[in-house]
C-alpha cells in the first residue's frame, strides 16, 4: 500500500467502544481502562455523534471521588461535546496530518454522518511504518 492508495478505511477500527451521554461517569472510566480505550465517542440513542469522552475526562471527576468518597456524574457531564471527526475515505496521510495538527488520539470516522469506526493515532502510525 502506498501513500496515495490508502485510505484510513483500511487501518480504522470498526469495533469500537462507544458510550451513552447518559452512563454514569465510573462505569465509562472502567470500561476505557478496562478495554485499553485512550476514548470512546458517546452516540445518542439514534447513534448520533454527540460527543467523545477521553481517559483525559475522567481525571476530574476521579480525583473527586478520591476526596469525596463518591463518584458522580454522567459521561455527558464530562465529555467534549464539539467531537472532532474524520470522513471515511480520508487519505492516511491527509489523516495524519490531522493529527499532527491536533493532540487527540483518535477521531469517530463518519459515513454520511454516521459513526462507522475509530481511527486510532497508533493505529495510523503503524499503517505508516508499513508503507515504508
Amino acid at each position: 500500500m502506498n501513500a496515495q492508495a490508502g485510505t484510513i478505511d483500511d487501518v480504522m477500527r470498526r469495533d469500537f467502544l462507544a458510550l451513552a451521554p447518559d452512563l454514569p461517569i465510573r462505569e465509562a472510566a472502567a470500561m476505557l481502562v478496562r478495554e485499553g480505550w485512550a476514548g470512546a465517542p458517546v452516540l445518542d440513542g439514534s447513534g448520533a455523534l454527540v460527543g467523545m469522552l477521553t481517559q483525559k475526562d475522567c481525571f476530574r471527576p476521579a480525583l473527586n471521588a478520591s476526596y469525596y468518597r463518591q463518584w458522580s456524574g454522567t459521561v455527558a457531564d464530562q465529555m467534549s461535546r464539539a467531537p472532532m471527526s474524520i470522513e471515511a475515505g480520508t487519505d492516511l496521510v491527509t489523516a495524519a496530518e490531522i493529527f499532527l495538527d491536533h493532540s487527540h488520539r483518535l477521531y469517530a470516522v463518519l459515513r454520511d454522518g454516521a459513526v462507522i469506526g475509530v481511527l486510532r493515532r497508533r493505529d495510523l502510525l503503524g499503517a505508516l511504518l508499513a508503507m515504508g
